[in-house]
């Protein structure tokens, strides 16, 4: 039986998380389920305490819009957050989870141990939920898929509100990579798609976005 910090019993045993931002990439998103460092990252991840691969992984839109903003203590430039109350839809690939699984995700993102207390019921319930002032320390429940709770994290404030951030190359690298896999794009759509969010517009072209992609030779 699966509880919440506060001993109240969870009402689901997995969950997805939509991961909409650089764990769209499945080799970045291992080191949070296996622990390590990325390429080119600044942060070493403790990982989570069961590291069972994802049950399953599937494409999601999500409702409302990723933008880039303040600075990315592991790559440096500005973070992908999350408005669910912007216009438009965001690109996502949601991985399915045990509960605690997702918690130890959810804690290290909010720079805690995994095993930390991450209460869940209120923002499967309430549709969102604030555990603390920090960037990714707000949950957001967009729906459910096939029976679980779809899940992710941003910070708590609006979009309009904060001051947006060019992203670095590595973390751009990711979120393409991360969209080739999940959605079938082509190394244009996912530049272009990236191009175009806030933070990222205005200083980052398709072009040089696409340049930033490992080629595939033929001979």
């Amino acid at each position: 039986m699966t509880r919440d910090p506060d001993g109240q019993r969870l009402p689901v045993d997995y969950v997805w998380y939509a991961a909409y931002g650089s764990n769209m990439h499945g080799e970045r998103f291992d080191h949070y389920l296996r622990g390590g460092r990325p390429e080119h990252g600044a942060r070493t991840y403790p990982g989570c305490r069961d590291r069972t691969p994802p049950r399953r992984t599937a494409p999601v839109r999500l409702p409302g819009r990723m933008y880039f903003a303040l600075e990315s203590l592991v790559w440096t430039g500005g973070l992908a957050l999350y408005d669910p109350l912007d216009p438009g839809e965001t690109l996502a690939r949601a991985y399915l989870l045990t509960t605690d699984q997702f918690t130890d995700v959810a804690a290290q993102e909010m720079h805690r141990p995994p095993g930390a207390a991450v209460s869940l019921t209120a923002a499967i319930e309430h549709g969102t939920a604030t555990l603390g002032p920090g960037r990714y320390e707000t949950l957001i429940s967009p729906g459910r898929l096939d029976g679980h709770p779809l899940l992710t994290f941003t910070a708590p404030w609006r979009s309009e509100t904060t001051v947006w951030t060019a992203p670095s190359a590595p973390y751009l690298r990711h979120l393409a990579q991360g969209l080739i896999e999940t959605h079938a794009h082509t190394p244009t759509q996912a530049a272009t798609y990236l191009a175009t969010r806030p933070g990222a517009a205005g200083t980052w072209t398709t072009n040089a976005i696409e340049s930033l992609l490992p080629t595939t030779r033929t001979t």
